[in-house]
C-alpha cells in the first residue's frame, strides 16, 4: 500500500510556497451553500465554485458523471481556511478548472465530524501531517486518492491538474491507490477486544505517569514544545491523580500549568476566555480563535482546580471566563454559540489574525495614564511581550506580590488599578471591528460548557451559574433531544438538523449525571440514563466492545469509526465509559459496569507509553483501583447539606439525595425522620450513616 500512495507523493512537494491574492466580488456568484445554516459553508456560499454540501445525493451524482470528489474540509474561525478562500475559490480560472473536473464539497468539520475523522487519517497516512483546510480528491464512492491541507494558488492548479489528467488516462493505478489507502483507513480503526485482559494497576499506572512526566515543561507549563495546547483532560486527570496519591510534584506541575496558562497571551486578560492554542513555548502569542469547547473545559477545570487548593486565582478565571461566554457566545434560548474567529478587520479594513486582541506601546500609554509604568510592569510591555509590527500581546510571569512590593503598593491596591486599566481597554475595544462569530450551536459543545457551569456553581458557589446552566440544560431538552431520545447535532436559528454523533451523547449524559449531583432533579438522571440506554442500542459494538461514533440509523461512509484517543476533548468512548461506570453505580443491574470495565481494557495497551493520549481513560483505572464513594443523602436538609459536600473536590465518588425514600436503589429505605443522614457507600454498602458533611467527609478520608 505504501509504495502505491508514494506513486503520488511527488504531487504533495507542490503544496508549498507563496502567491499572489485575488480580489473577491462579492455576489456575483451564489452556489448550493446558500441552502446550508453552517457559517462556514454560508462563506462560501458566493465562491466561483460550484460547491455542494456532503450528501449521498451528491456522491451518486459524482458516480453517474465519472467526476472525481474535491472535498475540502474546514471551520469558520480557521486562518488559513480563509486565507485558501482568497487565494484559490474565490479566483474565476480556479473555479472553472475545479467545476470543470470535479465534485466540489464543502464541509465544516463542527457539523461533520464524522466524515473529517476518515479523511484526517487518510491524510495524515498519506503526508504524515494533518490540519485545516484539509482537502482531498477522492473516487466518486468517498475513498481518498489524493490529499493536502494549505495550498497556494498555483500549486494548488497544477495538483489538481495531474490528479485529473492522472484519473482519465490512468484510472486503474488511481483505483488500486484509494482502495489500498481505503484498507488502511479501516485497519487503523480496529479495536480488539480483549476480555482475557487483566485489569490495568496503579504500579502500571504509576509507571505510565512517569513516563508521562518526562514531556513536562516544569518551568513553563504544559509541555516541552510548540506549539502548545492545553489539553484540559490532561490536568484534569493529573489533578486527580495527584490528590488521591499524595503527589506533591505532580501537583506541582499542575499549578505552573494552570498558573502560566491563566498568566499568558492565550488567555484573554481584557475580555475573558482562552483561545485555541499558543504558537510559541510561554503561551504567549496565541491562534486568536476562541472555541467553546476550550472554554467549557476549562472553566470546569480551573472550577476543580480551585476547590482542591483555594488558589483565589483560579476562581478568577472561571469568573472571567463565563463572563466571556454570557457575553460573546449566548443565545438568548439557552444555548452557546460555537466561536469567534481569529481574524478581524485592521485599521485599513484588512481582515488580519489577532487585530482585535493585541496594543501598541502607544495606545496603552494614552488610554491607562497615570498608571501605565505599573501596568507594563504587569503586563510586560517590553521584549518579552512584544510579538510584531510593535504590537504587544498582554503576557503576565510575576506574581500580584512582587509588582505591589516594586511599586510600593498594596496587592488589593494593585489589583484595583489593573481591574480599572483593563476596563479601560475593554472599552476601547468595543469600538473595533469583532471577529466574526460562528453561531450555530452543537450538541456536545454544549455539553462541555454545561458541564463548565455546573462545576463553577459546584465549587465556587454562584447561584447565577446554576441558572445559566438550567438555562442550558433546559434548551438542550427542547431542541436537541427528539422523542426517542436520540439526539440532533446542531441548532441554528430555530431548527435542529443533523443526526448526533457518540460525542454528542456522550457529553450531554456527562453533564446531566452533573447537573444532578447538585440539583438533586431525577429528570436530569432519567434524561441521562434513556440517552444512554439509545447509544447502546445504536451505537454498540458487541464485536469489539466499544461504541461506535455514528449510529446505526446513520448513511454508511467508507469507514465507520471508533474513537479512542483523547485529544483536546476527550474520546467518545473514554467519556461513556465513565458514565457507564457512574450509572453502573446507581443502577447496578442493568450491566453498564461490565461495559465500562472491558472499554478500558481493550485500549490499556497504549497507557503505558501514550498517557497523555488517554488521559481521561486513565480516571477509571483510578476508580477501578482506589475506592469509588457512593454518597447519599436523605432528609428534610438533603440540598443543603449535599451542596456541602459537593463542594469539595472528591472526584471518585457520585452524589445522590433525596427529602425522602427514593426510587434509585441507594435512597430505598434511608429515610429516617427528623433527621437528614448522610450514607456514605461503595458499591451499595454503606458505613453509619452521619449527619454533617464534615462526619461524611471524614468517612471518605478514613
Amino acid at each position: 500500500m505504501i509504495k502505491r500512495i508514494a506513486l503520488l507523493s511527488v504531487l504533495f512537494s507542490l503544496t508549498q510556497g507563496c502567491t499572489q491574492k485575488t480580489t473577491k466580488v462579492d455576489h456575483k456568484y451564489t452556489n448550493a451553500l446558500i441552502n446550508e445554516t453552517s457559517p462556514y459553508l454560508l462563506q462560501h456560499a458566493h465562491n466561483p465554485v460550484n460547491w455542494e454540501a456532503w450528501s449521498p445525493e451528491v456522491l451518486e451524482r459524482a458516480k453517474k458523471e465519472d467526476k472525481p470528489l474535491l472535498i475540502s474540509i474546514g471551520y469558520a474561525a480557521c486562518h488559513w481556511c480563509h486565507v485558501m478562500e482568497k487565494e484559490c475559490f474565490e479566483d474565476e480560472e480556479v473555479a472553472k478548472m475545479m467545476n470543470e473536473n470535479f465534485i466540489n464539497i464543502k464541509i465544516d468539520r463542527e457539523e461533520r465530524p464524522d466524515v473529517d475523522q476518515i479523511y484526517m487519517d487518510a491524510i495524515q497516512m498519506m503526508s504524515g501531517n494533518g490540519g485545516w483546510p484539509l482537502n482531498i480528491v477522492a473516487l466518486p464512492d468517498g475513498r481518498p486518492f489524493w490529499g493536502a491541507t494549505y495550498v497556494p494558488k498555483d500549486n494548488w492548479v497544477k495538483s489538481l491538474d495531474q490528479l485529473i489528467n492522472l484519473y482519465k488516462k490512468d484510472k486503474q493505478r488511481i483505483v488500486q491507490v484509494a482502495t489500498d489507502l481505503a484498507n488502511g483507513i479501516n485497519a487503523i480503526n480496529l479495536v480488539e477486544n480483549k476480555a482475557d485482559a487483566d485489569t490495568y494497576s496503579l504500579d502500571q499506572l504509576d509507571n505510565a505517569v512517569s513516563n508521562w512526566s518526562r514531556h513536562f515543561d516544569n518551568y513553563l507549563g504544559g509541555y516541552k514544545r510548540a506549539p502548545k495546547f492545553m489539553m484540559p483532560n490532561n490536568w484534569d486527570f493529573l489533578l486527580h491523580y495527584a490528590t488521591a496519591n499524595n503527589k506533591p510534584e505532580l501537583m506541582e506541575q499542575v499549578d505552573v500549568t494552570l498558573t502560566r496558562m491563566a498568566y499568558g497571551g492565550i488567555y484573554d486578560h481584557v475580555g475573558g476566555g482562552f483561545s485555541r492554542y499558543a504558537v510559541d513555548t510561554k503561551w504567549h502569542v496565541p491562534h486568536f480563535e476562541k472555541m467553546l469547547y476550550d472554554n467549557g473545559q476549562l472553566t470546569s477545570l480551573y472550577a476543580k482546580a480551585y476547590a482542591a487548593t483555594g488558589n483565589e486565582l483560579y476562581k478568577n478565571i472561571v469568573q472571567e471566563t463565563i463572563d466571556f461566554v454570557k457575553e460573546e457566545l449566548s443565545d438568548e434560548n439557552g444555548g452557546f454559540y460555537s466561536s469567534l474567529d481569529a481574524d478581524s478587520l485592521d485599521d485599513h479594513g484588512e481582515l488580519e489574525e489577532g487585530a482585535y486582541y493585541v496594543w501598541s506601546k502607544e495606545e496603552l500609554t494614552q488610554l491607562i495614564g497615570s498608571d501605565y509604568e505599573i501596568f507594563k510592569d504587569y503586563f510586560n510591555i517590553n521584549s518579552y511581550g512584544l510579538w510584531e509590527k510593535g504590537n504587544y500581546v498582554l503576557i503576565r510571569d510575576k506574581d500580584d506580590t512582587e509588582i505591589a512590593e516594586k511599586h510600593g503598593i498594596s496587592v488589593p491596591g494593585l489589583g484595583q488599578k489593573m481591574k480599572k486599566a483593563l476596563n479601560i481597554l475593554k472599552q476601547e475595544r468595543a469600538k473595533r471591528d469583532k471577529p466574526r462569530l460562528d453561531d450555530k450551536i452543537l450538541t456536545s459543545w454544549n455539553g462541555l460548557m454545561l458541564k463548565g457551569l455546573v462545576d463553577a456553581y459546584r465549587y465556587l458557589g454562584n447561584e447565577e451559574y446554576l441558572e445559566l446552566a438550567l438555562k442550558n440544560a433546559a434548551f438542550i431538552e427542547k431542541e436537541m433531544i427528539k422523542d426517542n431520545f436520540s439526539l440532533f447535532r446542531n441548532h441554528k436559528k430555530g431548527e435542529s438538523n443533523i443526526n448526533a454523533f457518540l460525542d454528542d451523547y456522550a457529553a450531554v449524559i456527562e453533564a446531566y449525571i452533573a447537573l444532578y449531583e447538585v440539583t438533586f432533579d431525577q429528570k436530569w438522571l432519567e434524561h441521562g440514563k434513556k440517552l444512554l440506554d439509545y447509544t447502546k442500542l445504536h451505537f454498540f459494538d458487541s464485536t469489539s466492545g466499544m461504541f461506535f461514533y455514528t449510529s446505526d440509523e446513520d448513511e454508511s461512509l467508507i469507514r465507520r469509526s471508533v474513537e479512542t484517543s483523547d485529544n483536546v476533548i476527550s474520546a467518545s468512548n473514554s467519556i461513556m465509559a465513565k458514565n457507564l461506570l457512574k450509572y453502573h453505580k446507581l443502577f447496578s443491574e442493568e450491566g453498564y459496569g461490565e461495559t465500562a470495565e472491558q472499554m478500558v481494557k481493550n485500549v490499556q495497551t497504549d497507557f503505558d507509553e501514550s498517557a497523555q493520549g488517554f488521559a481521561n481513560w486513565l480516571h477509571l483505572v483510578l476508580y477501578e483501583n482506589q475506592n469509588f464513594y457512593e454518597i447519599a443523602v436523605v432528609g428534610e436538609n438533603y440540598k443543603d447539606l449535599g451542596k456541602q459536600i459537593a463542594s469539595s473536590y472528591i472526584p471518585n465518588s457520585i452524589l445522590v439525595g433525596s427529602p425522602k425514600e427514593g426510587t434509585i436503589e441507594l435512597l430505598k429505605s434511608r429515610y429516617n425522620e427528623g433527621q437528614t443522614l448522610v450514607y456514605v457507600c461503595i458499591e451499595g454498602t454503606c458505613k453509619l450513616p452521619v449527619t454533617s458533611a464534615e462526619k461524611a467527609l471524614g468517612q471518605l478520608r478514613n
